[in-house]
């Protein structure tokens, strides 16, 4: 087919339809020449083969005509092939555009995927192969999509978020009220049922595991698994076509959902993966950034640059020092917040996206792009701070704005509930983990409190095992952490033993409450509101199947554990002391006559410094006054004055319930050791049983 080629614009990258014709544009600091490779519509027949004319700013670029939607496409770039100078080029391997909005088909693993000869295990060999016929293919789109009166981006203030992390094949893979030709899609995930569900939980915001088309490994291929969780990214502007009901139309799909969300007031937030790419190591495929111009995209070592910078524990690193980097990162956000409407983002490792080649740092060149920018920086962003290089573990030190995941919190509640920590190491966490965030006017919310997530055990098996079981991997049980600070409270595994099962139902409670009633922001785990199991298995990335996939067969203590879910959610929404901005420090406020906390002991008197080292403390109780100054002007609040009462101590333990300024006495709203008890009323100084392994949430009843 003949088409008529214009020199094009460089202003915009990737494929840009115009209603007439389309514009491509490809950054590269170091290729020598840029072919544009057109296809059928099968995606297999390459029908043209066409030079991008001009290079401008590092761009080659051209505008072809009667290039419509639909139309499939790759690049080969030209270029040298020298390893140990850091390049890659090999024209004979069809290559993804970065900027891609949208991919058709599936990768088949083969050697000519490898730029070198892959079966002489050389990567500075070059290998003539074609590629084409193995790769997906990138898809011309039309942006345009009626969002039809839809809110757009939410704006969920956070101090009024609660997260609830999923995934978009497992949660409705085998869904009920899913259509079954859309379970395991984006349409399956915005039927109306399930948004409904999610909404009566109480939470805001939808955070979903990586959409980003992603390629599954073939190692994983091999023994019939697959990369589940989709850390593995190879396209960081396209929803990746697998999740589709209608992949021709998977971006309009892709749209469609998050309307759904938004009009049920709901955020979604992405889980992205901008510190490396599916291309591994000097060894691994060549894809798109390794062929496009591998010096620039990646990390190299300074004085090999054959081999890669490993920070990222995955093989490479992206190079988020180079601007052209950045500015595909960023790029990529915006057009997901504006394009897709998406409300923020968690990123994953967040730390190299602040490496710079001294190592962390707050002032690095993206994350200042970040920070100036006006779309990014007005949407949620969540840093999970830690990556395996030098230095990596960077929790409470990312710059104002972001909020971090905080594995402090995890690790403790843990600890507390199955007896290995004291209060002294809760209290902190309680509190806002203000020893980690309470700088540079970070506010409480900046920590994303957690006591469960995708990578690890689900709440059920925190509570059942005391060791992972990975066995279904096909790594001999090697993988995954086995520092899970689990305990199967007597039993491995399932048990037909009623004391045991309630004992594991009141430390779920148990924890559960303790995620929605400290300060911060809480993070459920999908499924832990009505007791998911995975069987043990504390790393499942590469289980598509019954292990990852929630069953919504639920019986009577999940739909118990529900209906407790949505009460300490509703309790968290309902007293704003839960949720202040600020940190509780315990400092006493001379000047309006109040503490904001108090720790008490059982006896109903404060702790102090011999109590805090106690190491036979096992139950103390947290004293919220709703007078303590809510903001920065020096007034007195009017919340609700809280106590919660924690006893992690295996029996029953007698507690004074102590005097509290303004107040007649206390109303009890939660134990959960018995989540069904009415509300009642308890005077001054009464002495309440409070259960072993249990935790009780009591208000202040005002002064008549």
């Amino acid at each position: 087919m003949s088409h008529e080629i214009k020199e094009g614009s460089p202003a915009t990258l990737g494929a840009n339809w115009d209603g007439t014709g389309t514009n491509f544009a490809l950054f590269s600091a170091n290729a020598s020449k840029v072919e544009l490779c057109l296809f059928d519509s099968s995606g297999q027949r390459e029908t043209d083969r066409i030079e991008l004319p001009e290079y401008t700013d590092q761009i080659f670029h051209a505008y072809i005509s009667d290039v419509p939607p639909g139309t499939f496409y790759g690049y080969r770039v030209h270029g040298s092939y020298e390893p140990q100078a850091g390049h890659r080029f090999n024209p004979n391997k069809l290559l993804l555009d970065p900027y891609a909005r949208a991919h058709a088909g599936r990768l088949r693993w083969d050697a000519s995927l490898f730029g070198y000869k892959m079966e002489s295990g050389d990567d500075a060999t070059f290998d003539d192969r074609d590629s084409a016929a193995f790769m997906p293919k990138c898809v011309v789109v039309d942006a345009d999509f009626d969002w039809k009166g839809e809110p757009g981006r939410q704006f969920v203030p956070w101090r009024h978020t609660v997260l609830y992390e999923t995934h978009v094949k497992g949660f409705t893979k085998r869904h009920p009220a899913v259509s079954e030709n859309r379970r395991g899609t984006y349409a399956g995930l915005g039927t109306k049922e399930v948004i409904d569900y999610v909404k009566s939980l109480g939470v805001s915001s939808v955070e979903l595991l990586p959409v980003h088309t992603f390629i599954d490994d073939s190692q994983l291929i091999e023994k019939g698994l697959a990369n589940y969780w989709g850390y593995n990214t190879i396209g960081f502007f396209a929803p990746d076509p697998r999740y589709a009901a209608d992949v021709p139309n998977s971006l309009r799909e892709f749209k469609e959902m998050v309307a759904r969300f938004h009009e049920a007031g709901l955020e979604v937030i992405l889980d992205v993966v901008y510190n490396h790419t599916a291309e591994g190591n000097e060894r691994g495929p060549t894809l798109s950034f390794k062929g496009i111009d591998n010096a620039t995209y990646y990390r190299l070592m300074p004085d090999q640059q054959r081999y890669y910078i490993n920070d990222t524990g995955t093989g490479n690193t992206v190079n988020l020092s180079n601007m052209a980097v950045i500015r595909m990162v960023t790029d990529s956000l915006r057009y997901w917040a504006q394009e897709m409407h998406i409300d923020g983002f968690r990123f994953d490792l967040g730390t190299i996206l602040a490496r710079e080649p001294h190592g962390f740092d707050e002032h690095s060149g993206f994350l200042k792009a970040v920070g100036q920018d006006p779309v990014l920086r007005s949407i949620k962003l969540i840093a999970e701070p830690w990556d395996c290089g030098p230095g990596g573990y960077q929790v409470g030190c990312f710059p104002p704005g972001w909020t971090e995941w905080n594995d402090k919190f995890r690790d403790t509640i843990r600890d507390f509930w199955r007896g290995q920590a004291l209060p002294s190491a809760l209290a902190p966490r309680l509190s806002g983990s203000g020893d980690l965030f309470n700088h540079e006017g970070r506010r409480a919310w900046a920590s994303v409190n957690f006591v469960t997530a995708h990578d690890g055990f689900t709440l059920n098996d925190v509570v059942s095992y005391d060791s992972k079981h990975n066995d279904a991997n096909g790594e001999g049980n090697k993988d995954g952490s086995s520092d899970n600070r689990s305990w199967n409270c007597g039993a491995e595994g399932p048990t037909d033993d009623d004391v045991i099962n309630e004992l594991r139902c009141r430390q779920i409670r148990n924890m559960l409450a303790t995620l929605l009633f400290a300060q911060g922001t809480p993070m459920l785990l999908a499924g832990d509101e009505f007791g998911r199991t995975q069987g043990g298995n504390n790393n499942a990335y590469c289980q598509d199947s019954d292990i990852s996939w929630l069953d919504w067969t639920i019986e009577g203590k999940g739909q118990d554990l529900i209906q407790f879910t949505k009460k300490v959610v509703g309790l968290r929404r309902q007293y704003p002391i839960l949720r202040r901005t600020r940190f509780l420090t315990g400092a006493y406020n001379e000047e309006l006559a109040v503490k904001d906390v108090s720790w008490i002991k059982a006896n109903g008197q404060e702790l102090n410094d011999d109590d805090w080292r106690d190491t036979n403390l096992k139950c103390f109780g947290m004293l919220m006054d709703g007078r303590a100054q809510p903001t920065g002007i020096h007034t007195r609040g009017r919340d609700d004055t809280l106590l919660l009462i924690l006893n992690s101590y295996h029996d029953v333990v007698t507690f004074t319930l102590p005097k509290a300024p303004a107040g007649s006495g206390w109303s009890l709203l939660l134990d959960t050791n018995a989540p069904e008890l009415p509300k009642s009323d308890f005077a001054f100084d009464a002495a309440y049983e409070v259960t072993g392994r249990s935790l009780l949430l009591l208000a202040l009843n005002a002064q008549s």
